[in-house]
């Protein structure tokens, strides 16, 4: 049985622990106010913007523009958005599964031929697939502290350049969309060639607005092209906001089980010391009593 010095020990360092826990969790929790309110507002902007792009590859005949082209997939990309720091539960465990599981079923053989490329946002997928021998095509790394638009600019220029040059057939996204403070949902998005069957189907899109034959100046294709770039580095973007919102969440929840959970360690510890201070206090009372009992049988 643990001494009394040795329970006294865990108690004061379980408490200590605790404080840290609680003081993680309300900064998530400020941290969280405000980017979901990032969310919030990018989410009608992106919906409406991808509206008006199907609306816009209805009209004009995208083949002619290079980002539509579908072709044979024997090169992929794949962007990978996780969080620089741990302590938010399974929000990086979730993605660095969906998308090995994503690898291993759909473009395991591409993997093998070292034609599957990664670009990896946070720390911790970084980490992972660069341990796990991946190929990383790039990283963006500490971002989420500062996070601006130029990130997401930077993010969308590097997986168009590559699309363009051939050296990626396929760009897909795999991020977590946040839901609410307890639920992040991992999403897989194909983000080049730009679906033009699924593009206003985004994770958070309602029913599709009906359709309204507009008179687009200076011409529709013109207005197509300058909006496909828009659209592409919104999309990254709003795939930031959407992880750093499903962070503080998740590391808000994950910091408020780990403060309920330190009260109960330090309840059952404090049992235990009582526990053995009752035992400690017995005994003694116990050798008292033989003492006296000896002093008195030997008068």
């Amino acid at each position: 049985m643990a001494t009394l010095r040795e329970i006294r020990r865990r108690i004061s360092g379980v408490k200590s622990t605790q404080k840290i826990t609680k003081a993680m969790k309300m900064v998530a929790a400020a941290r969280l106010r405000r980017a979901q309110d990032g969310v919030v507002s990018a989410r009608p902007y992106a919906r409406t913007m991808s509206d008006l792009l199907q609306h816009l590859a209805g009209k004009v005949n995208v083949s002619a523009n290079p980002l539509f082209e579908v072709r044979p997939v024997p090169k992929v990309a794949i962007i990978v958005v996780t969080a620089d720091r741990g302590l938010c539960g399974a929000f990086n465990s979730n993605v660095i599964r969906t998308v090995s599981h994503h690898i291993r079923t759909n473009y395991d053989e591409i993997n093998t031929k070292g034609n599957l490329h990664l670009i990896t946002v946070g720390r911790k997928g970084f980490d992972f697939f660069q341990k796990n021998n991946y190929r990383i095509a790039d990283k963006q790394v500490g971002i989420f502290s500062g996070l601006k638009f130029d990130h997401a600019n930077a993010i969308a220029s590097k997986a168009v350049e590559g699309f363009l040059n051939g050296t990626y057939d396929r760009v897909e996204l795999v991020y977590n969309e946040f839901k609410s403070i307890i639920h992040q949902n991992v999403v897989i998005e194909q983000m080049l060639p730009i679906p033009t069957e699924t593009i206003a189907q985004t994770s958070t899109a309602k029913q599709p607005a009906p359709q309204i034959d507009y008179i687009y100046e200076p011409s529709s294709e013109s207005i197509l092209s300058s909006l496909v770039p828009k659209h592409l580095r919104f999309q990254v973007w709003r795939a930031l906001l959407e992880s750093n919102a499903a962070e503080q969440g998740a590391r808000m929840t994950a910091m408020d089980n780990a403060t309920t959970n330190a009260s109960d360690l330090i309840r059952d510890l404090q049992l235990s010391y009582n526990k053995a201070r009752q035992a400690s206090i017995t005994k003694e009372l116990l050798e008292i009593v033989g003492g006296a009992e000896a002093l008195t049988a030997a008068d």
